[in-house]
């Protein structure tokens, strides 16, 4: 059985278990530290979830969690894909309520990937991520997601793929009503230019309750060297030396194997925040075992972090016990796979100095049990 398909059959097998995402997450409230997310902020993450189908709980799903915050608070990061129960959820939902902006967006999109002979289908595929300001958003918890679009079917790389990167970067903006000045064209180009061939477009992102930015996520500089030269080929306006430093620091505590950067492309300019990605296990998406981790892959670099002043060392402690072997839900329709990891963490670096950390956490159902 193909990846594809049991995906189906595991959504057709949770919606029989209830409505909505919420429905699930209350089962799983045991399995997340009131450290990292607090019970206040847990009916937070549940009032989100209460607006989406169960049904994506078949694809990843998770949360981004402020290591360099002392409140337990998250944000909710769910997948979904065109063709799909999820999928269907979102057409319904555009269709009787005009006002909801996510749906529209996420329809337009799934039309675009639908059409014949589509270039963003053949790029993208049919997936893409939904991710809720709910801790960050501070009073703003009806603010419209950030829509991610990932090259995983044609990967795009550094050198003549820049007519990819305006096809992912137009179906964006043009799904939440934006328009691109020629300055902010001009420099997405330049940040393109700027990729060493080597590297890959990881995603591409735009916030509409934000500013008008496409966030850039470049995976897959080998040294310190190439990154902090592709910053400044991009027209970064950050201080060098302070990346430099952050780097040379978890080098010297962690084996750095891969690092990534994610960028804002503003409507005058690259903006001046900085995520930085330091990669202990390297990552393919087409890997079958993309999304388990070894039970200590993460270990050095949790050790690494913890040197950080601004992490919050129980918030650390908890999360080092977020990966965990694949275990058993027991659900209406019998046995469940439910798999979780860490799947990256962003330090981000503004004003020249290291300033958040944050964890990218995922979980995963499957309802196809090997006997």
């Amino acid at each position: 059985m193909d990846i594809d398909e049991a995906i189906t059959r595991t959504q057709d097998r949770l919606a029989e278990e209830g409505g909505t995402m919420a429905d699930l997450l209350g089962h799983l409230r045991n399995r997340i530290s009131g450290v990292l997310i607090g019970d206040r902020e847990w009916q937070r993450v549940l009032e989100c979830a209460r607006r989406l189908p169960i049904t994506m709980a078949a694809l990843p799903f998770g949360f981004e969690l402020p290591l360099h915050e002392r409140r337990p608070e998250a944000d909710f990061g769910v997948s979904l894909a065109s063709g799909t129960r999820a999928g269907a959820w979102f057409e319904k939902l555009a269709r009787g309520d005009e006002s909801n902006e996510t749906a529209r967006a996420v329809v337009r999109l799934f039309r675009d990937m639908e059409s014949e002979g589509s270039p963003l289908r053949e790029i993208v595929g049919r997936k893409l991520m939904l991710e809720y300001d709910i801790g960050s958003a501070r009073g703003n918890g009806h603010a419209q997601p950030g829509i991610f679009l990932r090259p995983g079917e044609r990967p795009i790389v550094g050198g003549d793929q820049l007519h990819d990167v305006g096809t992912v970067v137009d179906a964006l903006v043009s799904c939440v009503g934006w328009e691109m000045s020629d300055a902010q064209r001009k420099s997405l180009e330049m940040v393109y230019r700027a990729q060493p061939v080597d590297t890959r477009m990881d995603s591409f992102g735009v916030f509409p309750s934000r500013s008008r930015a496409i966030r850039l996520a470049v995976m897959g500089f080998g040294s310190q060297q190439e990154i902090c030269s592709f910053l400044q080929d991009s027209g970064w306006p950050g201080r060098i030396s302070a990346v430099e430093s952050v780097i040379a620091r978890f080098r010297e505590r962690a084996n750095i194997v891969r690092s990534g950067a994610n960028i804002d492309v503003e409507e005058n300019g690259v903006g001046p925040a900085l995520g930085l990605t330091l990669i202990v296990k390297q990552r393919y998406t087409k890997d079958a075992r993309y999304w388990l981790d070894g039970l200590t892959d993460w270990d050095p670099f949790l050790d690494a972090l913890g040197h950080e002043d601004l992490v919050v060392a129980d918030k650390l402690r908890a999360l080092a016990g977020w990966v965990s072997k694949p275990s058993m839900l027991f659900g209406k329709t019998g046995r469940y796979v439910l798999l979780r990891g860490i799947h990256h963490i962003k330090l981000v670096i503004s004003g020249n100095r290291l300033r958040k950390a944050k964890a990218y956490v995922f979980m995963v159902l499957s309802g196809e049990v090997p006997g």
